[in-house]
């Protein structure tokens, strides 16, 4: 049985060009941005700091610390999270996916 790859977790040139692209526009502009997804702050009263916690999520691109592979941590999946898996605020992504799974595969083994 063959598998097809998730599209998701294989970011294009063009979509990793695009969430570049609006991470660098103003606030405003990102919030009306089709991929921006809202905060809510009623599930964000775990996080205790003293700055402003986000409006909304944007796709994030980072580099995988170990493989070096450009990746989208996608605004769905922080809100995931920072909301509902109640991560710190500050946390970013910084390994892929395949990376992320190698690494809790040798940790239980």
């Amino acid at each position: 049985m063959s598998r097809t790859p998730d599209k998701r977790r294989n970011p294009s040139a063009k979509q990793r060009r695009e969430a570049e692209r609006v991470q660098q526009l103003h606030p405003l502009q990102q919030r009306q941005h089709p991929s921006a997804v809202p905060a809510d702050h009623d599930r964000l009263s775990h996080i205790n700091i003293y700055g402003a916690l986000p409006d909304d999520y944007i796709d994030q691109p980072f580099i995988c610390r170990n493989c070096g592979k450009r990746e989208i941590w996608k605004a769905r999946d922080q809100k995931w999270y920072y909301e509902e898996a109640k991560g710190h605020i500050d946390a970013i992504a910084v390994e892929c996916h395949c990376c992320r799974k190698a690494g809790k595969s040798a940790a239980t083994s």
